[in-house]
């Protein structure tokens, strides 16, 4: 297997720069792509020999959920490959930090900035629920900022399609403790209303500058989302922005914002911006869908053979 480094190839074309990130599952690259002459960014899986099948699965499933969408608030897929037992995803390379490095930095954050990156990201969840995938994993980690003020929602690695069976381990609880919804944190199936509890919880701690639900472990953390209310906003948020927030950390699916385009509309997204989100979502992403358990098979072509919260 691969020793990765600095100069590594693989699939006979990317080379890798320098390692930006690391997380739980894979490592991100600063990669070159030396066909297109271009950056690009190199997420690796991090070998797993007890693992090994599972994890493979989701970066093909992170793979293909990301290629499918296509939007200028998601970071891009290019390729996917595997080397030598080193599965690896090729991605535009994103200028700028993750939302999480720069609530460390700055603490709380101006209302017009969260409205924005709020706006921004409900944008992103809503194409992706419009392709029927939910991302199950929205924190500031996967959140990136670039300079200019554009967001990029990142890192489908445990994404499902609403009409897939999911790829877990037994007693497995996937998503973050931190921003994980009720429903998931009491083993109920993740759907686009989990999405929108989630991206409520970064809301909340862009607003006062910490982390809303910590209680020290995972466990006591997750089931603080089902017993506890969210502890009110610091500082003088505006009407519009103070509704919106409270409306996506209901604690019901039921009782939140009907889908990520009216999550946009209320935060004053134009129109315009939204004309690539579908009007029916309500009934794909609402804690009442009924999900089809038939899963579809799917080969997975690479171009590679032939020729990222961030991390948490």
């Amino acid at each position: 297997m691969h020793r990765l480094v600095e100069g590594l190839r693989l699939g006979d074309r990317y080379v890798l720069q320098q390692r930006i990130a690391s997380g739980g599952m894979s490592d991100v690259w600063r990669g070159l792509d030396d066909v297109l002459q271009r950056e690009v960014a190199v997420k690796v899986m991090r070998a797993d020999p007890d693992n090994e099948e599972i994890f493979a699965q989701r970066f093909r499933d992170e793979a293909l959920h990301s290629a499918a969408l296509m939007h200028s608030n998601i970071t891009t897929v290019f390729d996917y490959g595997e080397d030598d037992h080193l599965s690896f995803l090729i991605m535009e390379l994103v200028p700028g930090l993750p939302l999480s490095a720069i609530i460390r930095e700055q603490g709380a954050m101006e209302p017009e900035s969260v409205r924005s990156i709020i706006g921004q990201s409900a944008l992103a969840l809503g194409v992706a629920h419009e392709a029927r995938v939910v991302h199950r994993d929205v924190k500031p980690a996967n959140i990136l900022l670039r300079p200019d003020g554009v967001v990029k929602l990142t890192d489908f690695g445990i994404a499902r399609a609403l009409d897939a069976i999911g790829h877990t381990r037994t007693g497995e609880m996937l998503g973050t403790p931190n921003y994980i919804s009720p429903e998931q944190a009491l083993g109920e199936q993740a759907t686009g209303a989990s999405d929108l509890y989630s991206l409520g919880v970064v809301a909340l701690e862009m607003l006062n500058g910490e982390r809303p639900f910590d209680r020290g472990t995972p466990i006591a953390t997750a089931m603080s989302h089902v017993n506890e209310a969210p502890p009110p906003l610091k500082g003088d948020v505006p009407t519009e922005l103070r509704v919106v927030v409270e409306a996506l950390l209901e604690k019901q699916p039921g009782d939140r914002p009907a889908n990520a385009r009216t999550v946009a509309k209320m935060l004053g997204i134009a129109e315009n911006e939204l004309s690539g989100l579908a009007e029916g979502l309500a009934t794909a992403v609402n804690g009442e869908y009924v999900e089809d358990t038939r899963t579809p098979v799917t080969e997975l072509p690479t171009m590679a053979s032939s020729a990222d919260e961030l991390l948490d």
